[in-house]
Parts: C-alpha cells; structure tokens; sequence
C-alpha cells in the first residue's frame, strides 16, 4: 500500500517530536515534509535540533537530513503531501490564515492549536466520541472552497483525560461538572531541566485553560446541524487549572451532578464496556481498552499511569458518591500523546479508514 505523505507543520516543538516519533514507520503515513519557522529554514533537522531534542526517545534517524521548509512557503511545502499535522506556536489570526491557506492547497489539515476550535465548522475531535462530526465538513469545503482539503481541530489537551470518561453517562443528562487540572509541564513544551522554577511548586493559573476546558467539552459532546456543530445544551461547567511539577500527564478530578442519577455500578459498567469506532476498526494508535479503570485509592498516578496504552490509554480511578455532586473521579491522559500528537493521528487514522483523506490520482 502506497502511503500517505504528510507534513509536520512545527516539527522543531515538543509537540512536533512527539509527532515524528510517533509516525516514524506508521503503517498509514510518512513524513515527507518538515515544516518550521524562517529560523530554522534551509537546515537540515538533525542540524536544527542540536541540543534542542526534549523526548527520551531518540530522534528516528531518518529525518535528520530533511531539509526544513518555511511555515510562510505554504504552496512549496505543500507539494506532493496529503496530510498536514500543525502545530505551531503562533499569534491566533495567523494560525487560522495559515490552516485556511494549506486547506485551500487541497491538503487536509489536522490542527493540534487551539486557534480553530470554536470555528463552527470545525469539528474539534475525540475519535472515540464524536467522529460523527465529520459531517460538517462539507460545509467547511464549501466556504473554503476546496474539493478536498479541510480543518479538523483536536481538543485542549487536559480535555481529553475527562471528556472521555463523561460521554458513556450522556444519556443520564449531565447537569454540572466541576473539572480541576493538575497539568504536566511538558504541556507549557518545556522539561523539568529546563524549568527549575517548578521543581517543588505548583502554579495556580494556566492562561486561557480554564476557557478551553469549561467550552471545548460542550462543542464535543454536542450535534452537527445546518452546516455547524452545535453545542451541549443543558450542561455547566466550571474549572481551575494548575500547573504542577511532573514531566507527562494532565490529571483531572471530576465532580458530576446528573439528571437523572445512575448508581456507581452502572457508571463501572458503561466504562467498562465502552469500544468505540477507533477499538473496533483496531486503528493503529486506538488503545485496547479505551478506558481503564484501576481499583486502587490511589490510582491513576502520572508517573506509574500516563504511559498506559503507549500513551494513548485513558485511564480513571477514585469513582465516589458526593455530598454535593452525585460522583467525583479522577481521570489521567499523557498530554503530549494522547492529548496532543497520538489524539491528532488517531483522528487522522481514521479519517483515512473512513475515505475522507484521499491521494492524488
């Protein structure tokens, strides 16, 4: 099988490592095209990354002689792709004229920034949760005027480690959640090495994140209709997120108040028994189970947990009667896997498997 060729848009972040390491001999797609911005153009990546690697896993070797292309040259460096990952650290407006120039190149664009997210037809994906949103993409082309390329968001990356655990209890009408975070730094795209400030502290303030993660879950949890996505009606959400000295892995404790309560068995039970789309087509990244649940008081733990499923596991622990809410849990995702590079393959996985991601004849 001929693959489909992508570009990494952004490839000298942390993010775009995870993404190299993470395509590097991927049964569906290959990098052919290393994007970054004008200060790293014209280098070869192993020249572009000296002292610059953050991952504990090597650079696959096959990408240091890549030549890097200019995230401004968007008809060079989409030539001869399919497929663009982005992300890239950028004012909003110019991310979004950026994903709309490379859509317009016919080239599908699966966005791991936030700058397109609320855009109403742009699905923000879970690949678990709500594929069904790529019905809305019609309509995107539509006002893009493409034939085939389009924008496809993923989530915040502290949502996923909750929304997952919220969407097998949707029909027992979630009233109001309260999500708390405790983010790794690697989300803020540094290690602990080169942040000592945090070593020994917790910051109680992540810009923007409370927003993200109080409007995206209601975008994804909601419906296409007319042409957009929809929002989750019905359902309040508050949050306050942290930063906290820990390297992978966004944890999340969770207080929901339903309406129409379930008992702690039935919420066991619907985990337990959730296969999505993604298990049952057995994509490459899906993980087998989508959720876990540990039995331990004290799990899941960021250390001993987000590695669960190569990173791509979300697991959960603590599932609790509340004296104000109905139950409480704790969910925990690797951020810079599941919730940023291995969600936005997952959802490129499928694309391809469910025929919107097409070469050139």
């Amino acid at each position: 099988m001929e693959k489909i060729g992508v570009a990494v848009i952004g490839a000298t972040g942390y993010v775009g490592q995870r993404f190299l390491t993470l395509l590097d001999k991927h049964p569906f797609f290959e990098v052919k095209t290393l994007v970054a911005s004008e200060r790293s153009q014209g280098k070869t990546y192993g020249e572009a990354m000296q002292g610059r690697w953050k991952l504990d896993s090597p650079m696959p070797a096959q990408y240091s002689d890549m030549r890097i292309k200019s995230s401004r040259d968007v008809k060079d460096f989409c030539k001869d792709i399919d497929m663009a990952f982005c992300a890239v650290d950028m004012k909003k407006e110019d991310i979004i004229f950026l994903e709309e120039a490379i859509a317009r190149e016919e080239v599908v664009v699966v966005s791991n920034n936030s700058a397109n997210r609320l855009t109403d037809d742009v699905p923000i994906v879970i690949p678990e949760i709500n594929h069904g949103h790529f019905a809305v993409l019609e309509a995107q082309k539509k006002r893009l005027g493409t034939k085939k390329g389009f924008i496809v968001a993923k989530p915040n990356c502290s949502v996923q480690s909750f929304v997952p655990a919220l969407f097998p209890l949707l029909d027992y009408g979630l009233d109001s959640i309260m999500v708390s975070t405790y983010q790794a730094v690697s989300g803020a795209g540094k290690t602990l090495e080169e942040w000592p400030e945090m070593l020994g502290n917790v910051i109680p303030n992540i810009s923007g994140e409370e927003e993200k993660t109080e409007n995206e879950p209601l975008k994804i949890l909601g419906s296409v209709a007319d042409g957009k996505i929809v929002n989750l009606s019905g359902t309040k959400i508050s949050s306050q997120c942290a930063r906290v000295a820990v390297q992978e892995g966004h944890l999340a404790n969770v207080w929901v108040k339903f309406r129409q309560k379930p008992s702690r068995d039935e919420i066991l039970k619907r985990w337990a028994e959730c296969v999505p789309l993604p298990q049952e087509l057995k994509l490459p990244l899906a993980p087998q189970p989508f959720l876990h649940y540990f039995e331990e008081i004290d799990r899941p733990q960021s250390r001993l947990d987000a590695g669960q499923e190569k990173g791509m596991g979300i697991t959960l622990g603590r599932l609790q009667e509340d004296g104000i809410f109905d139950f409480s849990f704790t969910c925990l995702s690797a951020n810079t896997i599941r919730g940023a590079a291995g969600g936005a393959i997952l959802t490129a996985e499928l694309l391809y498997k469910l025929g919107y991601i097409n070469q050139d004849e």
